[in-house]
């Protein structure tokens, strides 16, 4: 009967479109049969769907993460290296202005006891740095090389209680001596009568008395003070140029007109530069070797 009436319908169905209206009307009570048939296979596919792509959102949000850790690590140190770059650039640049040899030497340490104001670079005598150099920065005199090593040398900076460096007055050439105070930030002019010409705001530079320092290199700023009538000297500071508490980097400069050959080492006495054959660093390290007297003689 199922088969017969079957048949019977296909060959209604395809003579005429009787049977259209009675098929949408089935499709009505027939179609959420169909969903919910399906309903337990679509659920189970997108649960799968959204547990996968969450764990692979997690996945790949680590990821970036990290990579966003590691990044900004790197821009840390290309800051650092873009600060460092700046100031190397800003010593090179003031090397030409200073018309003297020059040696770019990196900070290593800083001695704290109280009111000794001394640190320690990596340059030493293998690269010619003797004592009573002048140090800079790009902003003026730091110091001067207090004791030369092989390998370091110590500079005395100029606030230190035992450095004094001879001055003069940019505005009238006034000289005077200024004395470290024991503080980074201050020098003292102990030697300046209260009818001095000196004014707030005046820059001191080196007067290139006492042959250490180059004359004409800043050295500090007069701060504000008061003139006291009942002292035959009135406290007058002033406030170093260079940056004391802030260089990575210093110049030591050599002021002879006989320039001295950077990378290799000359020996302590100048007595002993004339006979001494200067090599490398990379191949030997340098010895001393005499002269016959004929040749040191002509040499003379």
């Amino acid at each position: 009967m199922a088969l017969i009436a079957s048949i019977a319908l296909l060959i209604t169905e395809h003579k005429s479109p009787r049977l259209d209206p009675l098929r949408s009307g089935l499709s009505v009570l027939i179609d959420p049969l169909k969903y919910l048939v399906d309903m337990p296979v679509m659920v189970f596919k997108n649960t799968q769907t959204a547990i996968s792509s969450q764990t692979s959102l997690k996945a790949e949000n680590k990821v970036l993460r990290e990579e966003q850790y590691i990044n900004k690590s790197k821009l840390l140190k290309f800051d650092a290296l873009e600060k460092e770059n700046i100031r190397l650039r800003a010593l090179l640049e003031n090397s030409f202005k200073l018309g003297e040899q020059v040696l770019i030497a990196e900070l290593l340490s800083i001695k704290m006891a109280p009111y000794e104001h001394i640190v320690v670079v990596n340059k030493g005598t293998r690269f010619g740095v003797h004592a009573q150099q002048p140090v800079l920065d790009t902003n003026g005199i730091v110091g001067q090389v207090f004791r030369a090593l092989p390998f370091s040398s110590e500079i005395m900076l100029i606030t230190d209680l035992n450095h004094a460096i001879p001055v003069q007055i940019n505005r009238n050439g006034l000289l005077t001596i200024a004395v470290g105070s024991g503080q980074l930030n201050r020098l003292n002019l102990p030697f300046l009568p209260n009818n001095a010409d000196i004014r707030p705001g005046d820059l001191l530079i080196t007067s290139g008395l006492g042959g250490t320092f180059p004359p004409g290199y800043p050295v500090g700023v007069v701060d504000d003070f008061t003139p006291e009538s009942t002292k035959p000297f009135p406290a007058i500071t002033a406030t170093p140029k260079a940056m004391l508490d802030r260089n990575r980097e210093l110049m030591i400069v050599w002021t002879k007109s006989t320039p001295i050959p950077l990378g290799v080492a000359p020996t302590t006495s100048e007595a002993d530069t004339k006979n001494t054959v200067l090599k490398p660093l990379d191949t030997a390290i340098p010895t001393t070797t005499s002269k016959p007297a004929t040749q040191k003689s002509n040499h003379d």
